[in-house]
């Protein structure tokens, strides 16, 4: 039996059916009527009908075989005019019907055909409305990781729903975090963004990297980590192409390597860190990875008050200078290149001797010796604060 007690899915709506109704009844030129499997019809190009009972769709149903209707047999069944009416069938079962109104030998030829394509339809929405329930579903999973609260949530069933989609968060992942604007020189009124998660997804897509929106503007996506490419070169594949195929312009936050769900809320909470601090230290970068950031967002961390201390006890007298930026890049070039003149002169693109010249002033203006190791370290922390708070 076709119909029986099961609950079925909404798979014929409404909606749905009176636009393939409208449709064909439109190009064949013979009215569509569409019934639901207790035989009301949901669609036809002959809105009067909506709503009432076909009863020839109930045995038609039952018996999975078309069904054609005279003048004299339509007129004894309620709802049914002269016409054919035919099964539609998705895996096997019958989910309503459709029927074409006229001369059982003039609508024929359209039947089958008729059946088909609404057949084709359905799949395809249902093939649709199962991509967007799962587009969904990876939604509210990385959000609800970003919001992960112990107190609140069960890190375990957010592990189960993630294997439900086929993804282990047990394995190592580490966030990536996209944040998306226009880019200078575009912006020609055309929105390229519908495109943009499958951008994405062609740059991490190995089968456990999970990418999904998760705010205006922002996309996430959790990249297995000892997948042979690493996040850094993906991730400036990445902000390339997004520039060139769709005009806007990515920044990109790298997390940390996480294995939990705990620790993934972790990632995503550096991810966001290293897009907050990332463009005050290299403004030229669109990718900021947080490991290259952990002094700075530790510093960020510290009050205020404490940040502004540090640099009144190491560079107050430097900050009271004109040339101020340029000392300040100065000594973070000079202690990141571990105080190696040649390296340092090249970080920052200038003569070993300017160098010097500047690592003399630093030390006159401030106060401190280059041979007292603290007091580099101090002013190095006091720099990268004041790049924190004050960037160039």
């Amino acid at each position: 039996m076709a119909t029986s007690g099961h609950a079925w899915p909404p798979i014929l709506t409404p909606a749905l059916a009176q636009g393939i109704a409208g449709d064909t009844s439109d190009i064949i030129g013979f009215n569509v009527l569409i019934t639901d499997r207790h035989g009301t019809v949901i669609g036809s190009g002959d809105s009067s009908r909506l709503g009432s009972f076909h009863e020839a769709s109930v045995e038609v149903m039952h018996t999975l075989e078309p069904a054609a209707h005279s003048g004299d047999q339509a007129r004894r069944l309620r709802g049914v005019r002269p016409g054919i009416t035919l099964p539609i069938v998705i895996d096997g079962r019958a989910v309503g019907t459709v029927g074409i109104t006229g001369s059982p030998a003039q609508v024929k030829r359209f039947g089958l055909v008729v059946k088909r394509q609404t057949e084709i339809l359905l799949q395809e929405s249902m093939l649709l409305r199962s991509r967007m329930l799962r587009e969904r579903t990876m939604e509210d999973l990385l959000r609800d990781i970003m919001q992960f609260d112990p107190d609140v949530a069960d890190p375990g069933e957010l592990m189960a729903r993630a294997q439900e989609l086929g993804f282990n968060l047990g394995q190592p992942h580490a966030v990536v975090l996209i944040e998306i604007s226009e880019a200078p020189g575009h912006g020609d009124g055309t929105d390229s963004r519908p495109g943009l998660l499958r951008v994405i997804r062609e740059v991490f897509c190995g089968p456990q990297d999970l990418v999904a929106s998760v705010a205006g503007g922002r996309y996430a996506a959790l990249r297995r980590t000892s997948a042979p490419a690493d996040p850094r070169p993906l991730a400036d594949r990445l902000a390339d192409r997004i520039r060139q195929s769709a005009g806007l312009q990515a920044r990109i936050g790298l997390g940390g390597s996480a294995s939990s769900v705990p620790e993934l809320h972790a990632s995503f909470a550096d991810a966001a860190a290293a897009l907050r601090l990332g463009p005050r230290v290299r403004p030229g970068s669109p990718v900021h990875a947080i490991d290259e950031l952990r002094v700075h967002q530790v510093l960020a961390a510290a009050p205020s008050t404490a940040r502004l201390r540090l640099g009144e006890v190491f560079t107050a007298e430097l900050r009271e200078r004109p040339e101020w930026p340029a000392l300040r890049q100065t000594i973070i070039a000079f202690c990141e290149n571990g105080f190696n003149l040649v390296k340092a002169a090249s970080a920052l693109n200038i003569h070993r001797n300017t160098l010097l010249y500047r690592l003399d002033k630093i030390a006159a203006l401030s106060g401190h010796s280059g041979d007292d190791h603290v007091a580099r370290l101090g002013m190095y922390l006091a720099c990268v604060a004041d790049q924190v708070d004050h960037p160039a």
